[in-house]
């Protein structure tokens, strides 16, 4: 047994693995049966930002548990990975608040949703790095071919246009589609995925999907499209399997308390599309770089450097800008 644990898996020994997932577990395990007994209950913006906190917190943590394991190389890489995963995770939420307004999904059940969202999301972004760091250890080319999705990818977001409408109106085909092949409720039934309900022609008993079910589908949709930029864009910064996937999934673990605080303010954060934009512009072009210029060589601390200095400035400008809707909006009940 002892042998076991101590076997190579993916470049790593096997007690790792199953010690981070334990971790795993166990942090789903609190956040399912203890903090959200009640499942009525909002979670407040207050309770959202703590929790965020709680999740940066512990992915902080484990990130110095590398550097002290692995080494500092690692450890850079790993807290780049976080900071720039997170940081792509924050315009999922925006996708997320347009799918639930799109179909009128209420703030209460919305958690439910999310919560069994970051569970599929933890399995799915399992088998894309998987997927992901076989291709780049059977042929590193493929770096270069992430390269330029990413240099694409963030050009595209570059480009002016309603990019909110356009994601509404593919939730919309999309949830059309689904409602013209399965059986869907027009209402929610509480906080329940499936009813059974009579059939409209036989008037026999059968399962129905809710608009919870469907917006669940949407949301692990919206997650899959995400990973497509975010996977390359951490194997851009390291193809160590192990810290791409245990950055990977702390960033996205704490993506469910993230949403009710940007959601609250989805209107203030105008402008980071456009720091997202050039953050993967950047890793894109670090490959780029390195590839055509093999004596440059760009380390993980200017990534994280860089990585923090466009996200933090994408938001500051973005609240600076629209600090004078913000002001109105408060202002505005008090007139009524």
């Amino acid at each position: 047994m002892i042998d076991f644990l101590y076997m190579a898996w993916l470049g790593k020994p096997v007690w790792m693995w199953l010690a981070f997932h334990a971790v795993i577990f166990l942090l789903l395990a609190f956040d399912l049966g203890l903090l959200h007994r009640d499942k009525n209950r909002e979670i407040g913006v207050k309770e959202s930002l703590l929790l965020t906190a709680f999740y940066l917190g512990l992915g902080l943590i484990f990130g110095g548990w590398i550097w002290w394991h692995l080494g500092p190389q690692a450890g850079q890489e790993y807290l780049a990975g976080l900071v720039v995963e997170k940081s792509l995770s924050m315009d999922n939420v925006f996708v997320i608040a347009v799918i639930f307004g799109f179909l009128g999904i209420p703030r209460v059940n919305q958690h439910r949703v999310l919560l069994w969202g970051i569970l599929a999301a933890v399995v799915l972004r399992g088998l894309m790095i998987g997927l992901g760091a076989a291709l780049v250890h059977e042929a590193e080319w493929v770096l270069t071919l992430f390269a330029a999705f990413l240099i694409y990818a963030g050009a595209k977001m570059l480009v002016p246009g309603n990019h909110e409408t356009d994601e509404g109106e593919t939730a919309g085909r999309f949830a059309a589609w689904m409602r013209s092949r399965f059986r869907i409720t027009t209402e929610l039934h509480g906080q329940r995925f499936m009813v059974r309900l009579p059939d409209p022609q036989t008037g026999k008993m059968v399962r129905w999907f809710t608009p919870l079910a469907l917006a669940l589908v949407l949301v692990n949709g919206a997650d899959v499209i995400f990973a497509v930029d975010s996977v390359p864009a951490i194997f851009a910064i390291t193809t160590d399997t192990y810290v791409v996937y245990t950055s990977n999934i702390f960033a996205i673990l704490g993506l469910r308390a993230l949403y009710f605080a940007l959601a609250a303010m989805v209107d203030r954060f105008a402008y980071l599309k456009t720091a997202l934009a050039l953050i993967l512009i950047f890793i894109g072009a670090k490959i780029v770089v390195a590839d055509t210029f093999g004596w440059v060589h760009i380390e993980p601390w200017v990534s994280l450097v860089v990585t923090v200095v466009l996200l933090a400035g994408g938001i500051t400008y973005s609240l600076w800008r629209t600090r004078d809707a913000a002001h109105a909006s408060v202002e505005r009940p008090a007139r009524g």
